[in-house]
């Protein structure tokens, strides 16, 4: 059985975020997808196979952490994308089944792929007692994002601070039901990028994802209504860093993205 590891928004190896890609002709047991994401150990293992013709969507999709499912994964859908296309196993518009809905990944000419998601809702909440202790800084604004995603949404005074950070990742556990999303303000737009932002999601052993597309379903609605523009670009400052367009179509958010495959391989298990 082949698996691959790919790099999701990047368009070079070793940046991004790692994601496991299996196809397969369908999902064995749950136990065995678990034991595969372990082994592979990066923080969402993607496994898709075809479904029948004619019906909503072309392939089933599910995304596993090496502790668990997730419902809403953007970088690891990228992955598969990208791998359907560079195999040839799908041409075009994919439109995977998915625990959140049917979510569609358009290939680019320029060798991108457009993720089409929901919107995260965001409700404003007060900042937890002990968050700012625990995150190492003092929230601006804080968020609740819904139930796809279950993170904490902070705001903090600017991008040097989210560069900075330095969380207690178990102390952060208690905040959210997946983790802490934490964001600025890019210091300089010329640099490319219209916001930075890190991700903390120790409720699924991940104490810091290196670049989170479902992140973005979050951070564009924030910054689009902050900065008055729907199209954006948010750099995830991460030790391997990536960038992600947005785009803000009301109930839907288009993440857009490269991705590179880094191992092509065999699973013998």
């Amino acid at each position: 059985m082949r698996i691959r590891i790919v790099d999701a928004f990047t368009d070079r190896p070793f940046a991004g975020n790692p994601a496991g890609v299996l196809l397969l002709d369908s999902f064995p047991d749950d136990a065995w997808l678990q034991n595969v994401a372990v082994e592979v150990n990066h923080a969402e293992t993607a496994f898709t196979h075809p479904l029948p013709a004619g019906g909503e969507a072309d392939w089933a999709l599910r995304w596993f952490t090496p502790t668990t499912e997730v419902a809403l994964c953007g970088h690891a859908t990228l992955a598969a994308a990208h791998v359907l296309h560079t195999t040839g196993a799908h041409r075009g518009p994919v439109r995977f089944n998915t625990r959140s809905g049917v979510l569609v990944a358009t290939p680019g000419d320029d060798g991108s792929i457009t993720l089409d998601f929901p919107t995260a809702p965001l409700t404003p909440v007060a900042a937890p007692n002990g968050v700012a202790e625990a995150l190492g800084a003092e929230p601006l604004a804080t968020f609740d994002t819904g139930p796809n995603t279950g993170d904490l949404l902070i705001e903090v005074a600017d991008e040097r601070t989210v560069l900075g950070l330095t969380p207690d990742h178990k102390a952060l556990a208690r905040y959210s039901k997946r983790g802490i999303i934490t964001t600025a303000r890019a210091e300089d737009p010329s640099r490319g990028y219209d916001f930075v932002s890190r991700c903390f999601f120790p409720n699924v052993g991940i104490d810091e994802d290196p670049v989170t597309g479902s992140a973005h379903t979050t951070l564009a609605p924030f910054w689009s209504e902050r900065l008055g523009r729907t199209t954006l670009t948010g750099l995830q400052a991460s030790p391997r860093s990536g960038l992600v367009r947005t785009e803000l179509r009301g109930e839907r958010t288009l993440l857009t993205g490269h991705a590179v495959t880094v191992v092509d391989g065999e699973l013998l298990a």
